[in-house]
């Protein structure tokens, strides 16, 4: 019997696709990329500029060739099966090159889904390596290196170690450092409202109505058109012998559309939104489910479509099994009449995937819970449900308006009601239905009371992982496979940190490094000048241009820009300020310098004269604590040094006892009823609320605690995203708005 060796990239594909073929079949994992760039030099030929890359075989990579090499001398062909995107068919491509087969020869198949329909159908298809789509990746790799590994050495010599620039990463940092200043710069500006709270006429319980000041001579106020107190005091005096009487009453039926199926970008949205989970982590999941996960007996099924796309489009045959299984779940009247497809917005969208679905509408969330991660189901939860509710009817609403009037001023209340829920069906809890009282115009209505509100209007927030991805795809930066690792990499290297609401906060480096790229590499962090980049890649994978020409295209001027710069800019013109003080060590001047930590005082005698300081005057003075040293006994006192600050003994040097400030949140632990929540950190950076008697009480919180209980649990309530406290037990769903 001849055997096939069919290579794929990940063990547990690996172990999905073994399902499906048997016979005459052995399904082994590269293990991800065997070859790359090597990491100690450049490995691309600038010298002639022909751009040839030059790859290794990483020594922890060898093992897994020698298994291929040997299983493929004994197979009687060989089919390479990895991912349908850019990047797996270059990891074809390379396995091609080591087994010494010509990728023009090559069997190559592609599935978006790993299932036996899809994998029989992809044997019985294969196709040969297309070499224009290892192209446009071969491109993307080099250009990243080339920025690399000639902007990151510069970021080194000139400003600090351990810094790094990359042609996306950069023009993301660029996004985040903007924002974080438009949100210095804001000035909040007051605002008023008025609730007004009126009687219902009615012979059983007194009931209430809320409606809001709307308009005045009916013109419709806007946000910031009642300005001050003062204003809102006339209206109030001018309202005092007031009579109100119901002016109109509107009622229409509106319909609601579900939203499109998921691509990469608005699955990494949704989830952070309503899972809080970080980009990486939305990936990894989602791979997990694509892959194939042990449903019991089963083995290995793979349950979403390939999560690498920007395409809105579904199958026919998905489209056809999800109508047949919403007739049966919930009847005909949910099913839609002919399939519903959505238009892709985004720039540079490739259309040829299909959208993130689950392969089999018949697995419901529900039904294999049991052998799903908790991420898992919530993640597979989202796809599942989004995609099956694209294919039902709209949702049918009732909205009514009644405005009540006083000489010239409008107060309005709005409901709504459900007609029919349609696709609503799967979200129960979405729509939040209030219906108002069924009363007539010309009705007269006792005010008892009116509420005018104080305002602040907010600055913009910060950048979320959602919402930056969201930024990214609106310019046109990046593609699927980008996001999650632009934003894995400006975090590990230091660039952002997580506030407590887990959004992207600059670190004082990351100022620095932008201006410096924009006043000095305009076009490496210019937003049009990237997307055209991506543009030019999209081409390349169309075959209809070259690669080395665009590279060339960019390479030469930024080379020669970088050459210029070294030679005009020095560190110390970047990082360093000069100041008044002396050192009081040697009497050399002090000087500001800024590293990798942000800005600190250091004595311009260094080498010879280590001394540093904070830059802060008022910070540096030593404050008093109430601590005892647990070593010595004696003052423990506040100090300052380069990575902020710190407890120190005051009997130093003769003791060098130091410990880490507790940043308390004045909520008591309610484990142990000893012990107070305190701001820590994990060893990755990630912020969370521990108890301080920690070892002996290990009680912890992943959000800040807002020193009151939930009603439901009496579990400690925590503030959540978007104005919301919510209860920190995951197993109880009670949340409040945060006013």
């Amino acid at each position: 019997m001849s055997k096939s060796l069919v290579i794929v990239e990940s063990p547990t594909k690996a172990k999905t696709i073994s399902k499906f073929l048997k016979n005459g079949y052995i399904v082994e994992s590269s293990f991800g990329h065997l070859r790359d760039l090597p990491k100690s030099k450049m490995g691309i030929n600038i010298e002639d500029e022909s751009f040839e890359p030059e790859y290794i075989i990483p020594k922890d990579k060898n093992k897994y060739v020698k298994i291929l090499k040997e299983k493929s001398k004994k197979a009687d062909e060989i089919i390479f099966a990895t991912d349908e995107d850019r990047e797996g068919e270059a990891i074809s491509w390379h396995l091609a090159q080591i087994l010494g087969i010509d990728p023009k020869k090559a069997k190559r198949i592609v599935f978006h889904e790993i299932t036996k329909r899809a994998i029989e159908e992809a044997i019985k298809n294969p196709r040969h390596i297309d070499k224009q789509l290892v192209n446009a990746q071969q491109a993307r790799r080099i250009l990243d290196r080339l920025v690399g590994y000639e902007l990151s050495p510069f970021l080194w010599k000139k400003v600090a170690r351990g810094l790094s620039a990359g042609r996306v990463q950069s023009v993301a940092l660029r996004l985040i450092v903007e924002r974080e200043r438009e949100i210095k710069k804001f000035i909040p500006q007051e605002y008023w409202t008025l609730l007004g709270i009126f009687d219902i006429p009615t012979t059983k319980k007194k009931e209430q109505l809320e409606a809001k000041l709307y308009s005045i001579d009916d013109k419709r106020l806007k946000k910031l058109d009642i300005k001050q107190k003062k204003e809102i005091d006339e209206i109030l005096q001018d309202l005092k012998t007031a009579k109100y009487k119901i002016t109109k009453i509107t009622k229409k039926e509106t319909k609601r559309t579900p939203p499109p199926p998921f691509t990469t970008s608005t699955l990494q949205q949704n989830a952070h939104n309503k899972l809080g989970y970080s980009s990486k982590q939305i990936m990894r999941i989602a791979q997990q489910l694509y892959e194939g996960v042990k449903i019991g007996s089963h083995g290995h099924v793979g349950l979403i479509t390939y999560m690498r796309t920007d395409s809105l489009n579904l199958s026919n045959k998905f489209t056809k099994e999800v109508k047949d299984f919403i007739n049966k779940e919930f009847g005909n009247k949910y099913s839609i009449e002919k399939i519903r497809y959505y238009k892709n917005k985004s720039k540079g969208a490739q259309e040829a995937h299909e959208a993130i679905r689950p392969t089999d509408p018949e697995k419901t969330p529900e039904s294999i819970k049991e052998y799903l991660t908790p991420q898992q189901y919530k993640i597979y939860d989202l796809i599942w449900k989004r995609a099956v509710a694209t294919q039902m009817k709209e949702a049918r609403l009732n909205k009514t308006s009644l405005d009540i009037s006083a000489k010239k001023y409008t107060f309005r209340a709005s409901g709504q009601t459900m007609i029919f829920s349609g696709w609503l069906k799967l979200y129960p809890k979405s729509i939040k239905e209030e219906m108002l009282p069924d009363l007539k115009e010309g009705l007269e209505m006792d005010c008892s009371v009116l509420k005018p509100e104080q305002h602040f209007t907010e600055p913009p927030a910060r950048y979320s992982d959602a919402t930056l991805v969201k930024a990214l795809e609106e310019h046109g930066i990046g593609r699927p496979s980008t996001y999650a690792p632009t934003i894995a990499t400006i975090e590990a290297r230091k660039y952002v940190e997580r506030d407590e609401n887990k959004r992207l906060m600059p670190t004082e480096i990351s100022f620095l490094v932008n201006d410096l790229l924009v006043k000095h590499f305009s076009d490496i962090v210019d937003y049009e000048f990237t997307a055209e980049m991506e543009e030019d890649l999209d081409t390349i994978a169309e075959g209809e241009k070259k690669w080395k020409p665009i590279i060339r295209d960019f390479y030469k001027p930024f080379h020669k820009n970088l050459e210029k710069k070294t030679k005009e800019l020095s560190k110390k013109e970047l990082t360093e300020e000069e100041t008044d003080e002396k050192c009081e060590k040697c009497g050399s001047d002090m000087i500001i310098k800024l590293g990798r930590f942000g800005k600190f005082m250091a004595c311009s005698n260094y080498p010879e004269c280590k001394n540093t300081k904070p830059v802060d005057p008022e910070e540096r003075k030593e404050e008093e604590t109430d601590e005892k040293c647990e070593k010595c006994g004696s003052d423990m006192i506040v100090k300052h040094g380069r990575y902020g600050t710190f407890l120190g003994c005051s009997n130093y040097p003769d003791c060098k006892n130091i410990k880490p400030i507790e940043k308390k949140t004045g909520v008591k632990c309610n484990k142990c009823n000893n012990g107070e929540f305190i701001e820590k950190r994990t060893k990755k950076g990630r912020t969370f609320y521990g108890c301080n008697r920690y070892p002996d009480c290990e009680n912890a919180l992943w959000s800040k605690p807002t020193g009151e209980n939930c009603p439901q649990c009496k579990q400690p309530l925590v503030f959540g995203s978007k104005k919301v406290i919510r209860c920190s037990n995951k197993e109880c769903k009670y949340k409040k708005n945060n006013k």
